[in-house]
């Protein structure tokens, strides 16, 4: 007899390459783990069934996480080649336009990634991008250089350039076009202990169905991942470790 309080930790460990690394989920929020059987009843002339057997079966769980781990969402969902360097945003990056030429050299020119939109501070309304030449209420921007040209009539006026940039801290998970059936597998290890009683649940071969985040006001973002179990090739789906003796 167990009584289990709290989330427990959540590891995930890839079978599908040679010397995974285990993978802490981080911070586990929540786990289920649901063993779904489908019954079928055999009826004769009576209304109720005169005996029932069980089909197939299917092995399901969903996990909140409290962290957003790009090492776990690849174990897990992806399955990709992580590349060193990532990115950032200037969000927002104030300057005033300033005089001939007006142009506004960004801090992160040398690093420029990607225009992201100008908004004016004194009005709050966003400029109009343009190709060259703007006039007022406009911008244009080369996103080579990192350069902005503002309208000489903008002269003075703050703007709130907002821009991505290159970082060569982080990482970057590329999501490419795979072929259908292509996903990664991974051992589920969860553990919880109370009062020195420890209990463990050991899933051989997973899949993720389902990677979500959602984001709200005043509260922590809670990365979801659903996922199915299955078989591995010596036919064992998981193990469940018990403290006591029965």
């Amino acid at each position: 007899m167990l009584d289990a309080f709290g989330p427990g930790a959540i590891v995930a460990t890839r079978t599908d390459v040679a010397v995974a690394t285990p993978i802490n989920i981080g911070f586990a929020q929540s786990f289920n783990l649901e063993f779904s059987g489908n019954l079928k009843e055999l009826y004769g002339q009576n209304q109720y069934p005169i005996d029932v057997a069980r089909g197939t079966v299917k092995v399901t769980g969903k996990l909140h996480s409290a962290l957003i781990s790009g090492i776990a969402w690849n174990n897990m969902f992806f399955g990709a080649s992580m590349v060193t360097g990532s990115l950032n945003w200037a969000a927002p990056e104030n300057a005033n336009v300033p005089t001939t030429p007006f142009t506004v050299t960004t801090t992160q020119a040398a690093n420029f990634d990607k225009d992201l939109g100008v908004i004016n501070n004194v009005t709050g309304l966003p400029l109009t991008r343009v190709a060259s030449g703007p006039t007022t209420g406009q911008y244009s921007v080369n996103e080579t250089t990192g350069v902005y040209t503002f309208a000489s009539a903008d002269v003075g006026i703050s703007m709130g350039i907002n821009y991505a940039y290159k970082t060569t801290g982080g990482q970057t998970l590329p999501i490419a076009q795979t072929l259908l059936g292509a996903s990664p597998i991974f051992q589920l290890d969860y553990f919880t202990t109370r009062n020195n009683k420890p209990f463990l649940v050991r899933m051989s071969q997973c899949q993720a169905s389902k990677l979500s985040m959602a984001t709200k006001l005043e509260d922590f973002v809670m990365p979801e991942i659903d996922l199915g179990c299955f078989a591995n090739g010596a036919g064992n789906i998981g193990k469940i470790y018990f403290p006591e003796v029965s």
